[in-house]
């Protein structure tokens, strides 16, 4: 059985920072690039950031570039997203998911959310102002 579960989120004050944490299982984790969505109330859900298989490559939104930092280790089949300087507009639901994607990065794929194979539940990340 597959499963995506999602930790680390929670309330915290602009320019904090927050980790979140996301255990995989039920398939090979090395075959799958794995990506952070979110989405906040009345919008869709957007990218924010992808890992190559490896964890060689990474992608990100432009909103989060030089604040989030993807990771993952592929020893214990979890991937992390280190959110700094969190700002309001960050507020959302978070969700990991993974796309079976091992070619050449970076790829308009990532981006798609309907590439990504299996997603988990999602934790709320809430940032006050």
């Amino acid at each position: 059985q597959v499963q995506l579960v999602e930790s680390g989120g929670g309330l915290v004050q602009a320019g904090n920072s927050l980790r979140l944490s996301c255990a995989a299982s039920g398939f090979t984790f090395t075959e799958y690039a794995m990506g952070w969505f979110r989405q906040a109330p009345g919008k869709e859900r957007e990218f924010v950031a992808a890992i190559s298989w490896s964890g060689g490559s990474t992608s990100y939104v432009d909103s989060v570039k030089g604040r989030f930092a993807i990771s993952r280790d592929n020893a214990k089949n979890a991937v992390y997203l280190q959110m700094n300087s969190l700002k309001p507009e960050d507020t959302a639901v978070y969700y990991c998911a993974a796309d079976r994607y091992v070619g050449s990065w970076p790829s308009s794929r990532l981006l798609n959310n309907r590439e990504y194979e299996y997603w988990g539940r999602g934790t709320q990340v809430t940032i006050s102002s």
